[in-house]
């Protein structure tokens, strides 16, 4: 994990209320190509014209995605569940208990809401990098941010009554 000195804030993360003595960086080369540049102009541009507490629509569209593939699935299995059991009871394949339909229900429902959490907290947040298929690497780095954020409103709100 990058030291938090060495990285940009993202553009939701709370802003930090004690300035941190930058540490001398020894000076990196000039950029050899155009693009480059370029590419670094249009970096800065997009920071500069932001709100600054927006999520960018990359990591939006990102967090969709993940959002409606874990929890998309448990849910379906969850519905189908339903169709199975009746189809399995009509045609008086197994005996099923009522309590056992709504368990496996609740269980695929639950799971849905789960990884409703788990595709927002597995996207990177940072918008140039994509980050891995499971996202298990973000997860726990998502979720550091998210515990640091809670003890640091807990002590602003303890310094303020």
């Amino acid at each position: 994990m990058p030291s938090e000195s060495s990285r940009e804030p993202l553009p939701f993360e709370p802003r930090q209320t004690k300035k941190k003595t930058p540490k001398k960086e020894p000076v990196a080369a000039a950029p050899t190509t155009k693009t480059s540049a370029k590419t670094d102009k249009r970096r800065q541009n997009r920071r500069d014209n932001r709100d600054p507490g927006a999520i960018p629509e990359a990591v939006s569209k990102r967090m969709i995605r993940r959002m409606a593939f874990f929890s998309g699935i448990p849910t379906a299995l969850g519905i189908s569940s339903f169709v199975i059991s009746y189809y399995i009871v009509i045609n008086e394949i197994i005996e099923l208990p009522s309590v056992a339909v709504l368990l496996v229900s609740l269980g695929f429902f639950g799971l849905g809401v789960i990884g409703l959490s788990y595709g927002l907290l597995s996207t990177s947040w940072d918008e140039e990098r994509t980050g891995s298929l499971l996202g298990s690497d973000e997860f726990t780095l998502n979720l550091g941010r998210m515990v640091q954020a809670w003890k640091e409103g807990r002590k602003e709100a303890r310094s303020k009554s």
